[in-house]
């Protein structure tokens, strides 16, 4: 799709589109729309970004509630939507054993109740043992900088769902 395209949608058509860059946030896409037109990808991924980076601290960790845990009930109920469930599934998540679904799990809970916010990854840029070393890792973080991390995960999960929509190389953004 190129970006004449995406300048002309309408609001429907846009949010349509783009209403999942930011995980289960299509208010971010809906406010993002009134900013047209966009130069390029690299421009209307800056817009996403600083809709985030406006936001009160509640309001960002609001955003980082969207997502699902890794591995978790979602995936076990199917009930991801389409990109979750690709990323995850890259990362190797939809086929771990019984004992690493449990160690996620448990992880994943212990972060849940140190931060308020479930662990978010860019999973698709990892594998299974990368995503079990990297939250262990974070759960041992400040609170301040987990969030910064944490929403420098959302945005890059942004981006590349952005250049997946668009056709352009995430590496470039």
């Amino acid at each position: 799709m190129d970006m004449e395209k995406v300048n002309s949608m309408d609001f429907g058509e846009f949010v349509d589109v783009f209403g999942n860059v930011i995980e289960r946030c299509p208010l971010i896409a809906a406010a993002v729309w009134s900013q047209r037109p966009f130069s390029g990808l690299e421009d209307l991924e800056k817009h996403f970004s600083a809709f985030i980076d406006a936001l009160p601290q509640s309001g960002q960790e609001g955003i980082l509630r969207c997502h699902p845990d890794l591995a978790g009930r979602e995936l076990q109920r199917g009930t991801l939507t389409a990109e979750s469930q690709r990323e995850q599934s890259s990362a190797g998540l939809t086929s771990l054993g019984a004992e690493e679904r449990l160690q996620l799990a448990e992880l994943n809970a212990r972060y849940r109740a140190r931060f308020g916010f479930p662990f978010v990854l860019a999973a698709r840029l990892c594998d299974r043992d990368a995503v079990l070393r990297e939250l262990a890792r974070r759960l041992q973080r400040p609170p301040a900088q987990e969030l910064r991390t944490a929403l420098g995960e959302v945005k890059k999960i942004g981006r590349l769902r952005l250049a997946d929509l668009l056709g352009g190389d995430p590496a470039r953004l």
